[in-house]
């Protein structure tokens, strides 16, 4: 069975966002780490199906790796960018407004329906990239297999959570990279266990 991959960025006090959204602290300048990108084409080369929000798509996250494919082939980030824009998108929108962007196709049925019938499917894994709301609902469901936390280097003092209640988890991995981030990978512990 497939499995669900959520990777959020994290800040060090534990919020994926700021009060009103804000990810800015996400792209501090610095020097990058080849390890950590990587690292994030190796999870992403691991899936083939994009979960999002329509929010995260309108948002830019569609275009930009179009953008980065298609106009800057010596961009570090292009091999990843081509994953992008070859997965395919399903995109959850309540009002079923065309979406514009490569692979993609808009989904107005239940969240957990379609999730459950995308994991039967044959097929690499599915990976979720965010958005606070979306993110949060497919916690809310329970219908992630792989938490991917990409904790930054950073505090912000208060913001968004994808976590409304308590949640227990069990570390599998955690690396540190040269640039301060650490990937942390959790699966959830099942009630009992």
């Amino acid at each position: 069975m497939r499995k669900l991959k959520l990777v959020m960025q994290m800040t060090i006090d534990g919020f994926v966002a700021g009060p009103n959204g804000e990810i800015d602290w996400v792209f501090l300048p610095g020097k990058q780490d080849p390890a950590a990108l990587q690292s994030t084409i190796d999870l992403a080369a691991s899936c083939d199906t994009i979960l999002g929000g329509r929010k995260l798509i309108q948002g830019g996250f569609a275009g930009y790796w179009e953008d980065v494919f298609n106009n800057q082939p010596d961009n570090i980030w292009h091999p990843f960018a081509k994953l992008m824009v070859e997965h395919r998108k399903i995109i959850f929108s309540r009002t079923g407004a065309e979406i514009e962007g490569s692979n993609m196709k808009v989904e107005t049925r239940e969240l957990a329906t379609v999730v459950n019938e995308l994991k039967q499917q044959p097929g690499k894994d599915i990976i979720v990239y965010g958005g606070v709301e979306f993110a949060s609902s497919l916690v809310d469901l329970g219908l992630v297999d792989e938490y991917y936390f990409v904790v930054n280097p950073v505090a912000i003092g208060s913001g968004l959570s994808i976590f409304k209640q308590r949640k227990v988890m069990a570390l599998e991995s955690s690396v540190a990279y040269t640039h301060g981030k650490v990937m942390n990978k959790y699966v959830p512990v099942q009630p009992g266990a």
